[in-house]
């Protein structure tokens, strides 16, 4: 009897009708929260390679390896020295890419590895290696996966490239209001 007492696995368990009912609707709710987890996550997962079927990539390296031409971005990796790397961001010649950063592919050149993409905040197309993008996403620095509408990249406000400026100071730069 004492080993009884100690050991409640010997001993019946007579459960209420309502802890059964709690129980049944207790497993009930954790099949539907997994069920709607499980959703959500193939809904995400569609959403990324929707945006990576219309031409959305993630960068997955960090480095001054988006550049104005592909002459500059096979000598930047062929030749990779800290000096080498300075002088092309001062010439901006060549600009940092950060990981999880999302560009549109605009080009893509097979025959070099290269392709040729749009990076929000940027007035002019860029270059860099296709293995440097993922088509799969990529967190960035806060933890968050970049779309077009979250980073400036939307087609619906940045379709157009910027106008390139004389580089002389001959011309005024003036806001569409006429303000400078």
């Amino acid at each position: 009897m004492a080993r009884d007492v100690l050991n409640p696995e010997n001993q019946e368990r007579t459960c209420s009708p309502i802890q059964l009912e709690n129980q049944k609707l207790m497993k009930l709710a954790i099949f539907f929260a997994a069920a709607s987890l499980a959703l959500i996550g193939n809904g995400l997962a569609d959403q990324y390679d929707t945006l990576a079927a219309q031409g959305y990539r993630w960068v997955n390296v960090n480095g001054p390896y988006a550049c104005t031409s592909e002459q500059h971005v096979e000598g930047l990796v062929a030749h990779r020295t800290d000096a080498r790397e300075l002088e092309v961001v001062q010439n901006i010649q060549c600009y940092y890419l950060i990981p999880g950063t999302i560009v549109q592919v605009i080009k893509e050149d097979p025959a070099h590895g290269m392709t040729e993409m749009r990076v929000a905040g940027r007035p002019r197309y860029l270059w860099t290696y296709t293995r440097f993008l993922s088509k799969r996403p990529v967190q960035d620095t806060y933890g968050v996966i970049q779309t077009p509408q979250n980073s400036g990249l939307n087609r619906a406000t940045d379709t157009a490239l910027a106008p390139s400026l004389p580089s002389d100071d001959t011309t005024a730069r003036t806001r569409p209001n006429g303000n400078p």
